[in-house]
């Protein structure tokens, strides 16, 4: 009888552990994902901020105010978004008509804890864009 209780524990001294990791690791990837994730989220509301800004600096860039018919500058109003963005230090792109100004940003987000299961970095962009206020 000895022999066969010593044998059913030999068989069983691992099980715990097996558990125990897979639980670890359950709970590594729940913490990846809340603080990953919340990196992202606010990342996400940096590429939103940076593209908001940076429009509404090229919108400012206005020509012929005086005649009543004011229009944006298309050229000043690139760089001036494309400076703003460099102050910053975030990567962008902007376009501009006569009317309005588009700022694209990009921001990349290194995954820390997600990064221990094969996640790679994550990109975040924004899209805003922004036209001068003329006034009533």
């Amino acid at each position: 009888m000895e022999n066969s209780v010593s044998g059913n524990r030999r068989y069983e001294l691992g099980s715990i552990s097996g558990f125990v990791m897979v639980l670890s690791m359950t709970f590594v990837a729940c913490a990846g994902l809340a603080f990953d994730g919340g990196r992202m989220i606010a990342a996400r509301a940096e590429a939103t901020d940076a593209a908001e800004n940076a429009a509404r600096t090229g919108a400012q860039q206005v020509t012929s105010l005086r005649s009543g018919n004011p229009r944006i500058d298309k050229n000043s109003a690139i760089i001036a978004a494309h400076q703003f963005l460099e102050s910053i230090g975030i990567a962008g792109a902007a376009i501009a008509d006569e009317n309005s100004v588009t700022v694209t940003t990009n921001i990349e987000v290194p995954m820390t804890l997600l990064g221990l299961f094969g996640v790679r970095d994550k990109s975040v962009s924004a899209v805003r864009s922004a036209r001068p206020f003329t006034g009533p």
